[in-house]
């Protein structure tokens, strides 16, 4: 079974962008992003409703990765302080040698390829640094764009759910897509 360890938190760069750790002065972005319906439309949660809602979810993307049960990183721009999006292995599956990854990003960046890039930079650390065998994504059927990115970093559809996950009142289908370690 794998072991991960996050200390000290693992900084990754890209060619456009850094993936680092979120902070509590990233409580504005987070909230914009929690808050945003269009951004959420695909992501059964609840919208993040003031800044006490996003400080309580970068505690607990932080608490993971303390405890070494997930770990997330915030999306920058080189050269520019200013979180577009996060990105992380929410779920670890260690018995498994699994993770799940997972994504959002801010409007304004949507078309400009920062997600497949952070994907394909976290897909080299999943397998080489974590030593996983398997990634996986879930999403929403209807979630083109999510779809076109995991496809596009050689991602296979694994699996259609019918109506697996009960949220506001409907039950929801999702699909699971599967990288295999090369």
């Amino acid at each position: 079974m794998l072991d991960f360890n996050f200390t000290p938190f693992p900084a990754i760069e890209t060619e456009r962008i850094i993936l680092d750790r979120l902070n509590n002065k990233d409580v504005q972005e987070v909230f914009e992003l929690r808050s945003n319906p269009e951004i959420m439309k695909f992501i059964p949660r609840p919208l993040a409703k003031n800044h006490e809602d996003a400080l309580e979810h970068i505690k607990i993307i932080n608490d993971k990765i303390d405890d070494n049960t997930g770990i997330n990183w915030s999306i920058r721009l080189k050269g520019n302080p200013k979180l577009l999006g996060i990105i992380g292995f929410y779920r670890l599956q260690p018995e498994n040698y699994r993770a799940e990854i997972g994504y959002m990003l801010s409007p304004d960046y949507h078309g400009k390829g920062i997600i497949p890039e952070a994907v394909n930079r976290l897909i080299k650390f999943g397998f080489e640094d974590l030593k996983l065998h398997s990634i996986e994504a879930v999403i929403d059927p209807e979630n083109y764009a999510s779809e076109k990115v995991l496809q596009k970093c050689g991602f296979v559809k694994e699996a259609h759910l019918k109506e697996s996950e009960f949220w506001e009142g409907k039950f929801l289908d999702k699909v699971i897509y599967s990288l295999l370690e090369k």
